[in-house]
């Protein structure tokens, strides 16, 4: 349960940082045209029709949890982000992670970060102050973010 073995060491939280920036980005341009769309609606007090914009945040979150599941889960526990700052997912244990495993740890990142603001600082928070540099998707998952 310690560090991680030996021959790994875990990444460091600057380079997480950016790789889930990159990461997020491409989450967004993907999600673009799925995650915003308009809906027509009766102004009473002017009397038109109106458009206003409404997110669908279910879509942007079912495309999230895909991006981050299927890369980590089926490219070497890398994502787009994490392959270019040379970092992967692994067990606690240092073995590959499991699809199962990937799976806990992105519906745990989604849910936390349905709870508005709060639980993204939580999560992604928490790796400043723990010694395993683990956000609490990981720990709910049992991983590491390591150097690949």
């Amino acid at each position: 349960m310690g560090s991680p073995p030996p021959s790994k060491q875990l990444a460091g939280r600057w380079r997480r940082l950016f790789a889930g920036i990159l990461d997020a980005i491409i989450v967004s341009i993907v999600s673009a045209p799925f995650g915003t769309g308009w809906k027509v609606v009766w102004d009473s007090t002017r009397g038109v029709w109106d458009r206003i914009p409404v997110q669908h945040v279910l879509i942007t979150s079912i495309i999230g949890f895909l991006y981050f599941w299927l890369l980590e889960a089926f490219w070497n526990g890398q994502t787009l982000g994490k392959k270019l700052f040379g970092m992967r997912v692994v067990q606690e244990s240092g073995a590959r992670a499991g699809v199962g495993q990937i799976a806990l740890r992105e519906f745990v990142r989604v849910l936390l970060g349905w709870i508005c603001c709060i639980g993204e600082l939580l999560n992604y928070g928490w790796i400043l102050f723990d010694p395993r540099k683990q956000a609490l998707h990981d720990k709910a998952a049992k991983t590491l973010v390591v150097d690949a």
